[in-house]
């Protein structure tokens, strides 16, 4: 099973193919999202430090120009966990003082 390294959180296994929103979720990392996986409000982006995912998606390079962000970030509802990767959380609830929308969709 892949292993999943979080900036100041530490690490732990995901089952291959998960959502990686859903695994932050999971292992308690209270990333941001708001849109319910649909990568309209860019709440959940992460930035990778280690690791690869497949290319930015259309998807994702569209919300991001919308919204004017760096598009070296990833939407973590829009990735899939398929092999060892670190990242970091740019926005969590905590940090931002929001909740978090409906959880994403397997």
């Amino acid at each position: 099973m892949p292993i999943v390294t979080v900036s100041d959180h530490g690490s732990f296994e995901v089952e291959k193919g998960k959502k990686l929103v859903l695994a932050l979720e999971d292992n308690g990392v209270d990333i941001l999202h708001r849109c319910g996986g649909n990568a309209k409000c860019t709440t959940c982006r992460v930035e990778v430090l280690a690791g690869e995912f497949c290319d930015l998606s259309n998807v994702e390079k569209n919300a991001f120009s919308e919204k004017g962000i760096e598009d070296h970030l990833r939407l973590s509802c829009q990735i899939r966990v398929n092999g060892d990767v670190t990242v970091r959380p740019i926005m969590t609830v905590k940090d931002s003082k929001m909740n978090a929308g409906p959880r994403p969709a397997e």
